[in-house]
This record gives structure tokens, C-alpha cells and sequence, in this order.
């Protein structure tokens, strides 16, 4: 036996709602897909995110100091001194975080070189501004270098599917080398006695590892028992 849960009339168990009040049964044993319920369900709507205000915002966190130390710098010293590394360097951060939001799809092979080519512009304006001549001979090949191996492991890992120990291993001697390279420029630039030093430990440290990484890949079942190992 039932009764309205409003005004207390007896109810039929085949009946959906009171005869008298028109509410809709509510009884717990009894499912029904029709109607609304009793009570309105409790959803919040989400509301999208416009990508071009987030785009927007981003833009004017970027534009504004930018603007700011250029004022600043032209009220002070009447040219751009100081203020021309702080907008680079703001204009090297929008290349990198936010310039590729503006892409449905941003391909990681196209922006890597992007971002090395703005970070050698800033180089160079630095080495110009400074008076500087460790650009060609420091910056330039160093930035250079570790910009083709970085886009290479990049491209790499994006387009191949299998063989990424050999792709971890090529990486890492890679950075040995980008390593023994850079000691090499800086002594080349400053003119330092002892020719090589630092940068043989760690390329010798990045052929062991590099070397290990291989030869696990080539390996199958040193590679399996691995894996077992490190539940990889």
C-alpha cells in the first residue's frame, strides 16, 4: 500500500502519479523512466573556456612589461639600453610557451627550431649590445649544436615508432659531445692554457651510457629480463 507523499491519498500501485494532487509517485522499489522526478537534478553546466581570451591574456602578460620597461627606458635614457634585453628576452618566453597555443595541432618538429633560432637572436643581440666577440666562436655553434640534437631526437620520437633506446642512446652521446664541444669553444674563445679538461668525464660518461642503451636494444633478452626487472 502507498500513499502521496503531498497529501497523503491512498494510491494504486500501477499509478505514476496522485489522482488528487498530480504529484508524481515516488517509491523506492519502483523505477520509472518517465517524467522529471520529484526533485530537479543538480547539474552544473560548464561553461568552455575561450581559447582566444586565454590567448589574449597571455598576450597582455607578455605586451604590458614589455611596454612598461620600454617607457621606462626611453623617460630615463631617451634610447633603448637595459629595456631591449627584458623585451627579448619576454618576446623569446612568448615564442616558446605561447606561440604554439595559437595552433590547433603545434608540431613539436616545426617549433624546436623555432625556439633555438629566437634563443641564438637573443645571443646575438647580448654578444652586439656587450661588445662582445664570443658569439661565433662560443654561442653560435654551442646554441647550434644542441638545437640539431634536440629537434633530431625530437623528430625521432615523433615519427618513429620503435627503436627509442637507440634514440635515448644516440641522445646522450649527443649531449657528451655537445659537452666536450662547448669546453672546446669556451677555452678557443677566453684563451684558456689547458686545452680540454672537464668535458672528457662526461663525454666518456655519456659513450658508457649511450653504449649500454644500444646494447640493450639490440639485445632481446637482456632487454626482456629488464623489463621484468623495473616492470617497465
Amino acid at each position: 500500500m502507498a500513499y502521496c507523499i503531498k497529501c497523503g491519498v491512498e494510491l494504486a500501485s500501477s499509478e505514476k502519479s496522485c489522482p488528487l494532487c498530480k504529484t508524481v509517485v515516488c517509491h523506492p522499489d519502483i523505477t520509472s523512466g518517465d517524467g522529471e522526478g520529484l526533485y530537479p537534478k543538480n547539474e552544473i553546466k560548464k561553461e568552455k573556456v575561450s581559447k582566444l581570451g586565454i590567448l589574449f591574456v597571455l598576450s597582455a602578460l607578455f605586451l604590458i612589461p614589455s611596454l612598461v620597461v620600454f617607457l621606462c627606458d626611453m623617460k630615463i635614457n631617451s634610447a633603448i639600453t637595459w629595456s631591449g634585453y627584458v623585451m627579448l628576452s619576454l618576446a623569446l618566453g612568448y615564442i616558446v610557451v605561447v606561440l604554439p597555443i595559437w595552433f590547433k595541432k603545434p608540431n613539436p618538429v616545426i617549433f624546436a627550431p623555432i625556439d633555438f633560432a629566437a634563443i641564438i637572436l637573443l645571443l646575438l643581440y647580448i654578444n652586439l649590445k656587450t661588445g662582445g666577440h664570443w658569439f661565433m666562436t662560443l654561442a653560435f655553434p654551442v646554441a647550434g649544436a644542441f638545437g640539431i640534437v634536440v629537434t633530431t631526437v625530437i623528430t625521432l620520437v615523433k615519427y618513429v615508432r620503435r627503436g627509442h633506446l637507440y634514440i635515448a642512446g644516440g641522445a646522450v652521446m649527443g649531449l657528451g659531445a655537445i659537452s666536450f664541444l662547448c669546453e672546446l669553444m669556451i677555452n678557443i674563445t677566453f684563451g684558456f692554457e689547458k686545452f680540454i679538461f672537464w668535458s672528457i668525464y662526461s663525454l666518456a660518461a655519456s659513450i658508457i651510457i649511450g653504449m649500454f642503451l644500444i646494447i640493450i636494444a639490440i639485445c632481446r633478452p637482456l632487454r626482456e629480463s629488464l623489463e621484468k626487472i623495473f616492470f617497465i
